[in-house]
């Protein structure tokens, strides 16, 4: 059967933008509720104290991060979805488990005391709100499944509803707490669950005619076993991509005149970083509009154009006007700090375009159902980022040049490393089965 599925560079970008919208507006649910968790007895500290817990909670979540472009794969058929649902909820079952038993009070003091070293004003507020946290923490495995379900459906447009009305309801709920007095992490907690609560429920109203549309399975539909062991090494490479963050940030704290620069990339990375995570939707894109072989380009050549605008994106903020109002009167830099400013983002211009490589190559990857070939090139992105800041600081670098060489450098070795693998590949590779589902929906 001929493919139904248009593939050209418009039908790509109309599947593409929405997906980025929603990537890059996922950011912004918490620093809304940040004014309900300060205004609580406490004050800052209550904040600082549900980062903790959130940084906890996303670590246990990666494996939910990763079902996105395993349902891709999987969930295109109607014996594909349930299995797919079911493993994906047996393993949200198992990470709420596992928070829940971090939040016994001798295990959370081990944790946030002891291990992350918190002072006791922020390892309160860390612990209740890591607790309070576990059924939002469910929310966000129970959702996946429906999201797939659009994607595959070429319906991102509709999926991005949903996660902005949950970011505009975000936005309401906030002062509404505060001017009623409901204040404090635990608040704040709430007023983040509700509307993913809301936006689960939106998802899986919209879910609803595409899973009709699922078609049986022409074969043996794939083992439970299966799609778990397929997700753990993009899960396992996820792990990587985190711990590169905070490694990197140990390098620039070491890099000369640190009080000063650190704040600087990460205040300029706080605006690159969304761009480069909607980057990272090309994976999704990739499978949706799989290659017709492994000389088609078009998704490759996609990526290039989508890197390239997204990463000029942040580059909004350092003109005349704009760089004082958000860096100056918004975060609170010192204006002799602007050129430095200017310096880092001008340098970080290619870290979502190389992101959007990367994710091109995870998508192809993934596509030939090697997941292992994207957890080795999650491990040469961390490797790179340790290898850039041994030298860098070697030979003396600032840390802005450490932050945008790092992350560059790596994203580009990592494609390059799943590349060869794929190259090298001794047997063929079988490709995923077109989708079957509501093709061409793209509204």
């Amino acid at each position: 059967m001929e493919s139904e599925t248009p593939r050209n560079s418009r039908q790509l970008t109309r599947f593409f933008i929405p997906l980025a919208v929603q990537a890059a507006s996922q950011a912004l649910s918490y620093p809304l509720v940040a004014m309900v968790a300060s205004r609580g007895l406490g004050g800052p500290l209550n904040l600082a104290g549900l980062a903790q817990s959130n940084a906890v909670m996303f670590f246990l979540g990666m494996f939910n991060f990763s079902y996105i472009t395993t349902g891709m794969v999987y969930a295109t058929s109607r014996e594909g979805y349930q299995k797919f649902r079911g493993i994906v909820l047996m393993t949200g079952l198992l990470m709420i488990g596992v928070q829940a038993a971090l939040c016994i009070p001798f295990v959370a003091h081990l944790l946030f005391g002891n291990l992350i070293g918190l002072p006791p004003s922020i390892e309160g507020p860390a612990k209740i709100t890591l607790l309070v946290s576990i059924p939002l923490q469910f929310l966000f495995f129970l959702r996946t499944p429906y999201l797939v379900t659009m994607y595959v459906g070429k319906a991102t447009g509709k999926a991005s509803i949903a996660t902005v009305g949950r970011i505009v309801l975000t936005a309401i709920l906030s002062p509404v707490f505060c001017f009623m007095g409901l204040v404090g992490p635990i608040w704040a907690v709430i007023c983040l669950t509700l509307p993913v609560a809301l936006e689960c429920l939106i998802a899986r109203i919209f879910a609803q005619p595409f899973l009709r549309d699922l078609e049986s399975s022409a074969s043996v539909p794939p083992r439970a076993g299966e799609i778990f062991f397929f997700n753990l090494p993009l899960s396992i490479g996820g792990y990587f991509l985190s711990a590169s963050a905070i490694i990197l940030g140990a390098f620039i704290a070491r890099a000369p005149d640190p009080e000063r620069v650190l704040p600087i990339c990460y205040l300029v990375l706080g605006l690159a970083s969304p761009v480069a995570f909607a980057a990272t939707r090309i994976q999704t894109a990739v499978l949706a509009f799989p290659p017709q072989s492994r000389k088609d380009r078009l998704t490759f050549r996609f990526s290039l154009g989508a890197g390239a605008v997204l990463g000029l994106l942040p580059l909004i903020f350092i003109l005349p006007g704009l760089i004082e109002l958000y860096y100056v009167k918004l975060q609170k830099l010192m204006l002799p700090d602007m050129p430095l400013v200017r310096i880092t983002a001008m340098a970080l211009i290619f870290y979502p375009f190389s992101v959007a490589i990367r994710a091109q190559s995870e998508g192809v990857a993934a596509w030939l159902k090697k997941p292992t070939t994207v957890l080795a090139g999650h491990a040469i992105f961390m490797g790179t980022i340790i290898v850039c800041g041994f030298l860098s600081i070697f030979l003396g670098a600032p840390g802005y040049v450490i932050c945008a060489v790092g992350l560059t450098l790596g994203s580009l070795t990592s494609s390059a490393t799943m590349r060869v693998l794929l190259n090298w590949a001794k047997e063929k590779a079988i490709p995923v089965a077109q989708t079957t589902t509501s093709v061409g929906q793209i509204r």
